[in-house]
């Protein structure tokens, strides 16, 4: 059997030079006696996808690309990375040159002690999908949301005893005139938000050509005006849409296009049909159910935010322990696409004076709590973990310091009912002190370096949010000490000790 090649082919426009870079080098591998499939990454998004079997078969890499191309799936293989003229001009030469020059591309076995972080199977799902969304959505939160905290601030006027007895602009002044036009502009932000995280949903299941068709379906879904209704569908609304538009896309990328019209495919064709077919999905099917059931759901949270005092409490205290349950599984993204729908939806709806913010700020702070947990417990109950234990919780704490809760898996992996008991509370105090005492998570990352990074509103600034999360990690740190036994090593050092004169 000869030897394999497996390409990636890129050019920056992905319209031309791509496929041209392919074709050239599949002719010459075949030509010269070699398998050979080629990936191409053109404006319609990555095509002829290779498979991990196809890269654990090949005997060389290449990839021919103007632009850049995360070659981490290539690890361990023969990898030459080279522009897309080569290929395209000289390409028996080129891969004659990458036979000789290639270089086998990371190095395999990577391990913490004896034991491997996190999962090597990569799992796309629904998930996945929503995550990639948000993912793009959270700098605009960001900016908008303190754009909008400012302008906000200056619209609440008081009297000489300090109460508030206006809420307005005095844009007669200067900076009444600015803080009105900053207000405006934080709106837009939010307003632009969901439609960017439809527009990226799509994107990972479909790629650029469906970006388009859903950020308008999912700004349709979100227009009342449009739509002949009081409100719009919101998060909900903007997931459906991204799922409808990005499978439809994806079927219509299989359809064999005639070779004459393959150039603007991905940037007349697809865009075109998709809008038009997710215009009129939104405004005959889907639109007005999914806005009518969004508002009921929202009004009815936020009267019970303010009609029960402990309603806020034990939302935030169940949102987190959801957050502490799997570590990054199914019931812990369901948690954080929760409370980012809430935030972002009431916002919408309500400003930023009528936002609810517990169910998003509480799984922000309880995202650390597992990692930070067991490697705090690694410092207070020294003798209790073994060397391999230790190494693995410094791994775990630089994961839960930025927030990736991720870091105790292996911890939880090797016994798990005292690990996800213990976590489960934990991050349960850290959600529902969080609701309790007000905070406001706008952006950033979820652990005591939240306070810091990213912008969070709290009744003592930096403080409250630190003594929030740093309470649930100690809780889940004691937790997990107090009912471990002595570790076997520190074990056989004790009783290999003497026991002096």
């Amino acid at each position: 059997m000869g030897r394999r090649i497996v390409a990636v082919t890129a050019c920056a426009a992905g319209i031309a030079h791509t496929y041209m870079a392919a074709e050239s080098i599949e002719q010459a591998a075949k030509r010269m006696g070699y398998e050979v499939k080629v990936e191409t990454n053109g404006a319609i998004g990555a095509e002829n996808v290779l498979t991990p079997q196809d890269i654990e078969d090949a005997d060389l890499v290449i990839i021919a690309s103007d632009i850049n191309i995360d070659p981490i799936r290539f690890t361990g293989k023969p990898l030459f990375v080279t522009k897309s003229i080569p290929a395209i001009e000289d390409a028996e030469s080129l891969i004659e040159r990458a036979f000789d020059e290639a270089e086998v591309f990371g190095k395999k076995g990577t391990k913490i002690g004896r034991i491997q972080i996190g999962s090597d199977k990569e799992k796309v799902n629904f998930l996945t999908h929503v995550m990639s969304g948000i993912s793009y959505m959270v700098p605009m939160v960001i900016a908008a949301g303190l754009i909008l905290t400012i302008a906000n601030l200056y619209a609440f006027q008081r009297d000489d005893l300090g109460r508030i007895v206006k809420w307005g602009f005095d844009n007669t002044t200067q900076m009444g005139y600015l803080m009105e036009k900053l207000f405006y502009v934080g709106q837009v932000g939010f307003k632009l938000m969901i439609p960017l995280f439809a527009g990226f949903v799509a994107n990972s299941i479909a790629d650029k050509p469906a970006i388009a068709p859903a950020m308008i379906g999912a700004y349709l879904v979100n227009d009342p005006e449009f739509l002949g209704t009081e409100a719009g569908g919101g998060f909900i609304g903007a997931i459906v849409v991204a799922f409808i538009v990005g499978y439809l896309v994806k079927a219509l990328k299989r359809i064999p296009w005639p070779k004459i019209v393959l150039p603007i495919v991905p940037i007349m064709i697809i865009p075109f049909l998709a809008t038009s077919v997710i215009t009129l999905i939104v405004l005959f099917i889907i639109g007005n159910p999914i806005s009518v059931g969004m508002d009921a759901m929202y009004q009815g949270l936020t009267d019970l935010n303010k009609n029960f005092a402990g309603a806020p409490i034990l939302i935030g205290a169940i949102c987190g322990a959801m957050i502490g349950f799997d570590l990054g599984g199914p019931i812990n993204k369901t948690a954080l696409v929760f409370g980012t729908a809430v935030f972002t939806d009431t916002m919408t709806k309500y400003g930023i004076t009528g936002a609810n913010f517990v169910p998003g700020t509480a799984t922000q702070a309880a995202i650390s709590i597992a990692p930070l947990g067991v490697w705090l417990a690694t410092m207070l109950f020294r003798k209790k973990f073994s060397k391999d234990e230790k190494i693995a919780a410094s791994a775990a704490f630089g994961m839960g310091i930025v927030g990736v809760t991720e870091g105790a898996i292996p911890f939880v992996a090797a016994n798990p009912i005292r690990m996800i008991f213990s976590n489960v509370v934990g991050s349960a105090v850290a959600g529902g002190l969080a609701a309790a005492t007000g905070c406001k998570f706008y952006g950033g990352i979820g652990s005591p370096l939240g306070t810091f990074i990213g912008y969070i509103e709290q009744p003592i600034p930096f403080l409250t949010w630190i003594l929030c999360v740093c309470a649930g990690i100690l809780t889940t740190a004691l937790l997990i000490g107090f009912s471990r036994n002595q570790a076997p090593d520190h074990a056989v050092a004790t009783q290999g000790e003497p026991t002096g004169a």
